[in-house]
């Protein structure tokens, strides 16, 4: 997407059925820039099927996405979002640099060197080792330095906050806030509840 172009993710009417039983349906919303979507709700509600919905990887059973004008398959909308997962998703036969370079061999460059991702998020002198030598939090810390080397306009988080102490909570919750401040998006599920400063948050509970 253009600079000049219309930063909004927009959702009309979703419903998604999974096994007979209706998860959601007459969904909508409108996410623009700087702002923040937080899906709560409990354990089989649907913040997962929607996240995958959010990003392609399942269509609606109905409704319809969009990324500025354009459906999100007839757009460069997969080039304009970053998906981490609850799963920490790196290869843990890598070392540490390895894997942020694969990182960024898929997608455009970021305001962030590898170097200077991995100390943005503590991880400074860790480039050499292998992931499988990381703890929880460290490996985590690693994932969410995969959005810092890459341009995305749209990071959709599942749980960012799982295995991080307060440190990293914190660490992440102020990597958010400038990613908002820089025009940047959010759709995040956590069980962890958000307060950040200068920054909209909307709320949506499947619950």
């Amino acid at each position: 997407m253009e600079e000049n172009e219309v930063v909004r993710l927009q959702a009309n009417q979703l419903s998604c059925i999974r096994d007979d039983r209706v998860l959601f349906e007459g969904l909508s919303f409108e996410l623009n820039a700087g702002q923040i979507l937080l899906l709560e709700g409990k354990n089989g509600s649907g913040k997962t099927s929607l996240l995958r919905i959010l990003c392609g990887f399942r269509e609606p059973d109905e409704g319809e996405l969009l990324w500025g004008f354009d459906a999100i398959n007839d757009s460069q909308y997969q080039t304009d979002m970053a998906y981490v997962g609850h799963l920490d998703g790196v290869k843990k036969e890598l070392t540490v640099y390895e894997n942020l370079k694969v990182s960024l061999a898929l997608g455009r460059p970021g305001r962030y060197s590898i170097i200077d991702a991995l100390a943005r998020v503590n991880l400074a002198n860790y480039d050499d080792v292998l992931v499988q030598a990381l703890s929880a939090g460290q490996k985590r810390r690693l994932s969410l330095a995969r959005l810092l080397i890459t341009e995305n306009k749209l990071w959709i988080l599942d749980e960012p906050f799982t295995s991080l102490d307060k440190q990293g909570i914190a660490l992440i919750e102020t990597l958010m806030i400038e990613h908002c401040a820089r025009g940047g998006m959010i759709v995040l599920t956590s069980h962890h509840d958000i307060e950040l400063h200068d920054v909209v948050v909307q709320r949506i509970n499947l619950s």
